[in-house]
């Protein structure tokens, strides 16, 4: 079994920054792809970013060129570097992570989501 923690959320005003930070842990043989994605209150969930065990990267347009994605593979964790934040940014962050165990079972997992919130 394979668990996600995120943590890194809080409250910051208009134009700052925060860290969200993603462990993963359990049965872990690799991990693909990890993400980052958001859900705002009412609305749907989406896709903040993605990062592959290589390193390439994906964004949202919405969070390009604010945002950086980063992972640590020996540690199995992942980063969510969020600068220049916005009002429109405030919902529950998640963390996602797709791979084998070491008995070459597939796991495509979240964690438990940390808030975010934007405001003056």
């Amino acid at each position: 079994q394979v668990q996600l923690v995120e943590s890194g959320g809080g409250l910051v005003q208009p134009g700052g920054s925060l860290r969200l930070s993603c462990v993963a842990s359990g049965s872990i043989f690799e991990i693909n792809v990890m993400g980052w994605y958001r859900q705002a209150t009412k609305k749907e969930r989406e896709l903040v970013a993605t990062i592959t065990g290589g390193g390439f990267t994906n964004y949202a347009d919405s969070v390009k060129g604010r945002f950086t994605i980063s992972r640590e593979n020996t540690k199995n964790t992942m980063y969510l570097q969020m600068n220049v934040l916005k009002p429109e940014d405030t919902a529950v962050y998640y963390c996602n992570a797709a791979g084998r165990t070491p008995a070459w079972r597939t796991f495509d997992v979240w964690g438990q989501g940390t808030q975010v919130t934007v405001s003056s």
